[in-house]
């Protein structure tokens, strides 16, 4: 009989653990997906400073994951919104209607934000940067999916200072979204997640740390005589951070929001990101519940710094290397508090970026500059000239020409005569390689690379008329900083790693892109597709 209470105390133990074993272990998925995307890291930089990396970062990645060496982004204008947007939906902008930061609105008649949204309002803080959501998106995530297949019980929760950074990964159906306000130093978000900020929020803005960080200012981490992957310190085709173009920079002095301004351009945004990715996820408890959660993370300093300063200067380099040991500590965190092979993490970037054009022609290498307000003025003004009406332009952002259809109806202007006329000057243009009719593009003979990222960056809904394509190292700029935005490689040709839960440690050249994110973080978890996704399983990564 004792026997027999203990076989069935023993089945009752048996039961309840199998029953305690959370649908991840049934389904055979991990306790958490960690997303990361570092805004505006080029590919090169995981080998330009491989030899000061540390061995638990980058290099850990590198040696320990699944490296995709080849990753293009697919579609062309290359802006922060749409790199996030389809890192997490699968999708092109011609799909998933977010073409860029901004574009032009025949509808509204203005030029409109990614991530605007006038219905909702700030939480936690009285500013406008909160009256923001995923609205503009017209695809689901890959995070909205996993909330779909777990019947919303998985928890999903988007992190960046940016707010596009943090919300188009988080999704429209997203726990949370949290990103950095200017005017309190703190993290915000909308009422699209919730009414008020949850008390863990509060307690960790309270804590002030922008301010902690900005008290020290900011020099290099090593000797900087050591940066022998950049150029003197000393340029003039770099801008400034806290009125500083070169070390020290001289954070310390800067108070209140200046100094929350001058934050984003600092490796302090990147440690405040984790310390607060950290926050959430001991706070809302990620990883420990009976299904998956999925944490992303976005890390906007690498693109602030990288406008200001180049891919080729000491700042770009220090922050990269102080990213290393961030991640190395956040890895290092998640190891411990998720529990290794338990979280399956990727990196990647929404886009790379170009050299300075003062650095190239400094070096002898074709580079140059073009306004996108300069285009739009030299065309109007000509056109003025040759059919006697004015401003037939009324845009000119992401590359595209926008026409005045009402205008040219009005003044009985030939539509064709009009276009022809815009393609010819645009080519004519020093720095223009070529100019297209995107209401005609399958018809135009240009180099079929170009043609099938144009074709994805094109929405019949929202994109302008007429394309231009730079020639390689012009972007629409100033004669300070950098910028991206273009299909070339420096700008499309990004880092794409795997590690930890179902990761074999390997390497692939072969090609793939952007938008075949989603569908293996998809098929890694057994879970449907976002459902614009035209991207294709990576299948060296899910064997």
């Amino acid at each position: 009989m004792k026997k027999l209470n203990i076989f069935f105390l023993l089945f009752i133990v048996i039961s309840i653990n199998a029953n305690a074993q959370t649908a991840n272990s049934t389904l055979n998925r991990p306790k958490l997906v960690v997303g990361v995307v570092v805004d505006q890291m080029r590919w090169d930089y995981l080998y330009r400073y491989y030899d000061r990396y540390g061995q638990d970062g980058f290099k850990r990645l590198l040696t320990k994951g699944f490296s995709c060496e080849n990753t293009f982004i697919p579609y062309t204008p290359t802006h922060t919104a749409a790199g996030h947007t389809c890192v997490y939906t699968g999708s092109v902008p011609a799909v998933n209607g977010i073409l860029g930061n901004n574009w032009y609105s025949r509808a509204d008649g203005r030029v409109v934000y990614c991530a605007e949204d006038n219905s909702v309002k700030t939480v936690g803080s009285s500013s406008d940067a909160g009256l923001m959501s995923p609205k503009n998106m017209w695809t689901t995530t890959i995070t909205d999916e996993l909330r779909l297949a777990t019947n919303f019980k998985s928890k999903v929760i988007g992190i960046a200072l940016k707010d596009r950074g943090a919300i188009l990964p988080a999704g429209h159906s997203a726990n949370a979204a949290y990103w950095f306000d200017n005017a309190t130093g703190g993290w915000i978000t909308s009422t699209h997640y919730m009414n008020d900020l949850p008390k863990w929020v509060k307690d960790f803005n309270a804590k002030k740390l922008p301010d902690t960080y900005m008290s020290k200012d900011w020099n290099t981490l090593y000797p900087i005589n050591t940066y022998n992957q950049s150029t003197s310190d000393n340029k003039p085709y770099e801008n400034a951070v806290a009125g500083s173009g070169t070390f020290p920079h001289a954070t310390s002095k800067l108070k209140g929001k200046a100094a929350y301004d001058a934050f984003r351009t600092t490796p302090y945004g990147n440690t405040f990101t984790i310390d607060m990715a950290k926050a959430a996820i001991e706070s809302e408890q990620l990883g420990k519940s009976a299904n998956t959660d999925f944490l992303t993370v976005s890390f906007s300093s690498p693109d602030y710094i990288g406008h200001s300063f180049g891919p080729n200067s000491i700042e770009a380099e220090d922050g990269f290397l102080r990213l290393d040991k961030d991640l190395s500590n956040f890895f290092q965190y998640l190891d411990t508090k998720i529990g290794k092979g338990q979280y399956l993490l990727f990196l990647t970037a929404d886009h790379g970026a170009a050299h300075i054009p003062g650095f190239m022609t400094e070096n002898k290498i074709p580079a140059g500059l073009a306004s996108s307000a300069d285009i739009k003025k030299l065309l109007n003004d000509e056109a003025e000239k040759q059919f006697g009406v004015k401003d037939i332009i009324i845009s000119v952002i992401n590359y595209q020409l926008y026409l005045n259809y009402s205008l040219i109806g009005e003044k009985k202007l030939d539509e064709e005569a009009v276009t022809d006329f815009m393609l010819t000057r645009l080519k004519a243009h020093p720095g223009i390689a070529g100019a297209v009719n995107l209401h005609e593009l399958n018809e135009e003979t240009i180099q079929q690379t170009i043609k099938e990222r144009l074709s994805n960056g094109y929405n019949q809904i929202l994109s302008g008329d007429i394309q231009f394509i730079f020639k390689p190292q012009w972007f629409d700029g100033r004669s300070k900083g950098t910028s991206h935005g273009v299909w070339n490689p420096y700008d499309s040709h990004i880092p794409l790693l795997w590690y930890g839960w179902g990761i074999k440690p390997g390497k692939s050249n072969r090609e793939v892109y952007m938008t075949d994110i989603a569908p293996t973080v998809a098929a890694l978890l057994r879970i449907q597709m976002p459902n614009g996704c035209v991207g294709k399983v990576i299948e060296e990564v899910v064997k």
